[in-house]
Formats: C-alpha cells, sequence, structure tokens
C-alpha cells in the first residue's frame, strides 16, 4: 500500500504529535478539523492530518466514493503510525472525527501495548450508525488499555450523553461533553451557545488531555 500524503502543522516547539483521521464524509480540510488543528497547534501540538485510500480517490477524481472495507482503513491508518515513529521523537497519540476516530480506537490497544502511541483522541464517536441505536460500536471499549478521550457533543446522533451514559466502557476511557453539541459540536441557536465557543471547548479538553497522558 501506498503511504498517504500527510499534512503536517508545525508549531515552533511541539510537545507531542497527533494524528487526526478525518469522517466518512469529509476530508483533511473540513472546516471543524482546520479550526482544530490550528487551535492544538497554538497549544504546541504537531497535528499530522491524512486522506484514506478512497478520500484520495475522491479528492482527484471529484468523484463521490463510499469508504474502503475495514481492513484497508485500518492497512492506512496503521501505515501512518509507522511512517511518523520513524520520523518524529516526540510521544505520539492517534484520533480522529467519526469514522476517523473509530479506526484509530480499533487499532490503539495493539500500538498502545508496543509503546508505539500513548493515547488516542475521538472527536464525535459514531458509538451506532445514525438512527440504528440497537447496533452499537462499543465491543472493543469495555476492555480498552490505552488512555482515551472522547469529546462528544450531548446531541450527538451517533451517541448522544443519555445514550452513552448507559454504555459500558473502560476506565481508561474519559469523555468530555460539548453543550448542546451534535456530531460536530455545533449547538442550536436558542441553547446560547455558538460553534466557536464549543469548538474551543473541544480544544481545551484535548490541550488538558494530551498534557496529561505525555507528562505521566
Amino acid at each position: 500500500m501506498v503511504s498517504p500524503t500527510l499534512l503536517i502543522s508545525k508549531p515552533v516547539e511541539a510537545k507531542a504529535t497527533l494524528v487526526l483521521a478525518h469522517g466518512a464524509g469529509s476530508g483533511i480540510r473540513e472546516s471543524m478539523l482546520d479550526f482544530l488543528s490550528d487551535g492544538l497547534t497554538h497549544q504546541g501540538w504537531r497535528v499530522v492530518r491524512f486522506e484514506f485510500p478512497y478520500m484520495a480517490r475522491q479528492s482527484s477524481t471529484g468523484r463521490r466514493t463510499f469508504p474502503d472495507k475495514l481492513s484497508v482503513l485500518l492497512d492506512a491508518y496503521r501505515s501512518v503510525v509507522e511512517v511518523l515513529n520513524k520520523d518524529i521523537q516526540q510521544p505520539l497519540l492517534i484520533g480522529g472525527k467519526s469514522m476517523g476516530g473509530r479506526i484509530a480506537s480499533l487499532l490503539a490497544n495493539s500500538l498502545y501495548n508496543d509503546d508505539l502511541i500513548q493515547g488516542v483522541v475521538c472527536l464525535g464517536y459514531p458509538f451506532h450508525p445514525l438512527k440504528k441505536p440497537d447496533q452499537l460500536r462499543t465491543e472493543h471499549l469495555g476492555s480498552f488499555s490505552a488512555p482515551m478521550l472522547i469529546v462528544q457533543g450531548e446531541r450527538d446522533p451517533m451517541g448522544g450523553r443519555e445514550e452513552v451514559d448507559n454504555y459500558v466502557l473502560s476506565d481508561q476511557i474519559q469523555i468530555r461533553w460539548i453543550s448542546d453539541g451534535d456530531h460536530s459540536f455545533s449547538p442550536r441557536k436558542r441553547s446560547g451557545f455558538t460553534v466557536k465557543q464549543n469548538l474551543d471547548q473541544a480544544i481545551r479538553c484535548v490541550d488538558v488531555f494530551m498534557n496529561d497522558v505525555c507528562n505521566r
């Protein structure tokens, strides 16, 4: 497999590197990922983004396509980790938005147990497919060994606060709730919150988590 092209932010002096994979329907230049990457870079973190193979094809052809099968997504993410572990000296964490975070979580335990990563950051974890709350994607989260942060909108249609509070999750998993946020952390106008406030809150949550993990 050809290694994905990497989009790497360059803080003056990086404390650690965080890989952020994109969601199923959006690429690495999604406005949410741009905002979060810029904010984390200003906090001193290097952020690496890449496109899964199907999204790279979509970017080059302009034709929308479905995500690759799970094995291809896992291999693509793993290849990024292998490249970065050869080239960087700082601690490495992995994660992503929605599907990208889920793929990272499926790799995390083996990578963590091999001392290749220090933790996982998921932004809007898809606990179940849209409108299919009985099809949970939580089996591996009950015995999770790596430190993991899930930043989740309170109204996320793929796992809102009332649902997630009932799930069995490992003690290694922290959840930070974004006020009135949907899957992209956007609040309703009547809530009194703004998108910027919620994204700033997400940046703070990730910053605190990464500092904690990297200082252990």
